[in-house]
């Protein structure tokens, strides 16, 4: 706090240069005075984290859904595999790697689609007028790092949501599954 203060006297010359309408050109706030701002990117940051949660929901049902229909899909197939000798733990290896490669293919396919719809923005150019603003243009950008970390977490529920299809195909009875229709 005290440093803040030092560079707050370091910085009032600036609020004291006047523009032609003899108005500051600079301003200097604290976050007191600047309380509803704070607010509000709070209320943002709380908007973001419940909008990832929702999409990862989104994610660990879509996968879940896909590894269930593949095991459902292929039950004679995991019944002549078993009935061969394939042990229950090789089976579930079986399933959880498609799920990593789902997940792996998700996250590539998602990351070169997210870069070319960035791309596409910034070159069509889209800009907003709204109150005393005027042509604020849009410029997304990704962070590699934000999609690197997006990318890990996808792959991770990719793999978790695919324990337990895994699990299940592992334990199916191999007569039971070649009697299946």
């Amino acid at each position: 706090v005290k440093y803040l203060e030092k560079v707050m006297k370091q910085l009032k010359p600036l609020s004291e240069i006047k523009n032609q309408k003899n108005k500051p050109v600079f301003e200097i706030h604290t976050w007191k005075k600047l309380s509803p701002f704070y607010n509000i990117v709070k209320m943002l940051d709380i908007m973001d984290i419940s909008i990832k949660i929702i999409l990862i929901s989104i994610v660990l049902i879509s996968v879940l859904n896909v590894m269930v229909m593949s095991v459902y899909e292929r039950i004679k197939e995991i019944g002549t595999i078993a009935a061969m000798g394939t042990t229950p733990s090789t089976i579930t290896k079986l399933f959880l790697t498609e799920g990593l490669m789902l997940g792996i293919f998700g996250t590539i396919l998602g990351s070169l689609l997210s870069y070319i719809f960035v791309f596409v923005i910034n070159t069509i150019g889209i800009t907003f007028s709204f109150g005393r603003q005027s042509d604020l243009t849009l410029n997304p950008t990704l962070q590699i790092d934000e999609v690197l970390i997006v990318s890990v977490i996808v792959i991770i529920i990719s793999l978790v949501a695919s324990i337990s299809p895994a699990r299940k195909a592992a334990k199916l009875n191999p007569v039971d599954a070649l009697r299946q229709n």
